[in-house]
């Protein structure tokens, strides 16, 4: 009865995983970057350090409150995300540009790291389908491989935009390819949707990396030269009317069904198995 009780509690934490679940998730990886660039570039000017230290504590927070509540909460849940990409910025620039490591280096390393926190997670015999993960072991893992994926994605972005000499433009065109031929392998293909949502995850993070710096950078860096500010400014505002219709689509659902699965609320999903 307990079991039954303490499974129950995890059901719908997470979205279903459809065209919005995409847009938000490219969307608030990339004000990720832009946030950590605002505290430790400019115009704060932090540094690395202080503003991974800071953000640490965001992280913290906004874990512990998604831990808590007892089904999927859009402002939460998105809260968590973006907390992972401010973060996994600040780390994956301290690591490379301040301790020395080097953008290759970089991305071998948390390469490593993810693909390691894949296989644990596969050999402990959660669920590793995001639709279906409805215990706090399979949460924990799915926020430990999300942590890392985008700590990930600012080191692969840089080393396709520096070390490959690509730009942020052609970067994030190749990108933009991968995904879309991702797209095509889910309708097309019977490749795992499970190993495609993971490929596709990880992408939209150095996506969304390149994708900010091309429009926050100055020209000189091969950015438009927009600025940080303004470039954090509107990404917050996507981010919070993508939430906003989240939230409101849900509650309509909920209230035509008498209450029925926020899940539902959300569609067809998109690379489920």
């Amino acid at each position: 009865m307990n079991t039954t009780k303490s499974r129950n509690a995890y059901l719908n934490k997470l979205p279903m995983v459809t065209a919005l679940f995409w847009v938000i998730k490219i969307v608030a990886t990339t004000l990720g970057e832009s946030v950590s660039n605002y505290f430790a570039i400019t115009p704060l000017k932090l540094g690395y350090a202080v503003s991974a230290g800071i953000f640490v504590v965001l992280f913290a927070v906004t874990l512990i409150v998604q831990m808590r509540v007892d089904r999927f909460r859009p402002a939460v849940f998105w809260s968590v995300i973006l907390a992972t990409s401010i973060l996994g910025t600040s780390v994956s620039d301290f690591m490379n540009r301040t301790v020395g490591v080097g953008y290759t280096g970089g991305f071998a390393v948390l390469t490593t790291c993810l693909v390691v926190a894949l296989v644990v997670w596969r050999l402990t015999g959660q669920e590793m389908n995001v639709e279906r993960i409805d215990t706090f072991q399979g949460e924990v893992l799915y926020w430990i491989a999300t942590l890392i994926s985008n700590t990930l994605g600012t080191s692969s972005g840089d080393f396709m935009s520096h070390s490959l000499g690509l730009g942020f433009r052609g970067s994030s065109l190749v990108l933009i390819v991968a995904m879309l031929l991702i797209l095509a392998a889910h309708y097309r293909t019977t490749i795992s949707t499970t190993v495609l949502f993971w490929i596709a995850y990880v992408l939209t993070r150095p996506l969304g990396a390149v994708a900010e710096n091309a429009v926050e950078k100055p020209r000189v860096e091969g950015g438009l030269g927009v600025g940080t500010t303004v470039t954090s400014a509107v990404l917050l505002a996507m981010l919070v009317a993508g939430v906003v219709y989240q939230t409101y689509t849900l509650r309509g659902i909920d209230a035509d069904a008498g209450g029925g699965s926020a899940a539902d609320a959300e569609g067809q999903p998109a690379f489920a198995s």
